[in-house]
């Protein structure tokens, strides 16, 4: 009997080590931290984004199946499989979930009840429904913001050609981000009195078409950071020079991918900030305590300049002059 006594008692003591934690099937703070991360598609600003982002945790001390397990999945530009990706998401129990471009972050979504969520490169958060406040996010969902300055952007196209008559703009309609920076565009051309001629995509199957029939009917072209067309932007930006249309885009990458000029931040700042803001919620930062970053500040001019000498343009002495100025080759 003392001998049965002895074993009950080690199968206790092993269930009450097994059993052991907060009691709530929360994870202990010592255990591996999960980083489910979704990107939307392979284009370079996305890709700059992503190794950024991997960098910048790596300097904060998290090493890949050593104290941090990272879920990277890419949803091909489809958003069924971003959809798809976000419900094995929700089995992995994350700690937290980085969706990188505006629909996988409104994928991601549906689990911010129980898992906090960082965006990137959403250009508007609040017109996406991903929060109702930058300053103090309410919906456990908060991150990065790529907010284009379409009006720098376009004025620049004018003190390059004073004589802007007619804009062409290519995107696509489901992406919210892509909607909202062409209503910028729209205001800045009315104001102007610049005709508008509108270009819309689904996939970058129709980008070709799209960007000659453009080419054949305006002056200048205008593509904000729309995920669609990007990942197209060697075949946007090689028609245009073909054609001699400047390209004016909303993203540094999409210059170094063919496009004319573009006035906005570095991705690479971006993607590190990211990384500061998730891990903060790894720490146990409330989502409501980290306002969403809008990145506006301290801007550059980016200029490819093999297109450039394509385009036979010569910049303006203001813009020649600017010490934003960077020349991209």
């Amino acid at each position: 009997m003392k001998k049965l006594g002895k074993l009950l008692l080690c199968f206790g003591l092993v269930g009450s080590l097994v059993g052991c934690g907060n009691g709530n099937g929360e994870k202990n703070s010592n255990e591996k931290k999960i980083v489910a991360i979704i990107q939307l598609v392979e284009h370079t600003s996305l890709n700059t984004i992503k190794s950024a982002f991997d960098k910048q945790m790596e300097e904060l001390g998290y090493k890949d199946g050593d104290n941090v397990e990272y879920i990277f999945k890419n949803a091909q530009g489809d958003t069924n499989t971003a959809a798809s990706i976000i419900q094995d998401f929700k089995s992995k129990s994350p700690d937290v979930v980085m969706a990188i471009a505006t629909p996988v972050a409104q994928a991601a979504a549906i689990l911010s009840k129980d898992t906090p969520i960082i965006f990137a490169a959403v250009s508007d958060p609040i017109g996406a429904k991903l929060t109702s406040s930058l300053e103090k996010p309410d919906k456990n969902i908060t991150g990065t913001s790529d907010e284009i300055q379409v009006e720098l952007i376009l004025q620049r196209a004018l003190e390059i050609n004073p004589n802007l008559k007619k804009l062409g703009v290519l995107y696509n309609k489901g992406e919210a981000n892509s909607v909202t920076n062409i209503n910028k565009a729209k205001a800045f051309a009315k104001e102007k009195g610049i005709e508008i001629v509108e270009a819309t995509v689904t996939s970058v199957n129709e980008v070709q078409t799209a960007v000659s029939v453009l080419n054949s009917k305006c002056d200048a072209v205008f593509v904000p950071n729309d995920n669609t067309v990007a990942s197209a932007m060697n075949v946007v930006g090689t028609a245009c020079a073909k054609a001699k249309v400047p390209l004016y885009v909303g993203a540094d990458s999409m210059v170094q991918d063919g496009g004319f000029l573009s006035v906005g931040i570095n991705y690479e700042n971006l993607g590190k900030e990211t990384a500061n803001m998730v891990d903060k919620v790894l720490k146990d930062e409330k989502v409501e305590n980290i306002p969403v970053k809008v990145f506006k500040d301290n801007l550059n001019i980016y200029v490819n300049e093999d297109v450039l000498n394509k385009l036979g343009i010569t910049l303006p002495q203001e813009i020649k002059n600017d010490k934003a100025l960077l020349m991209i080759k």
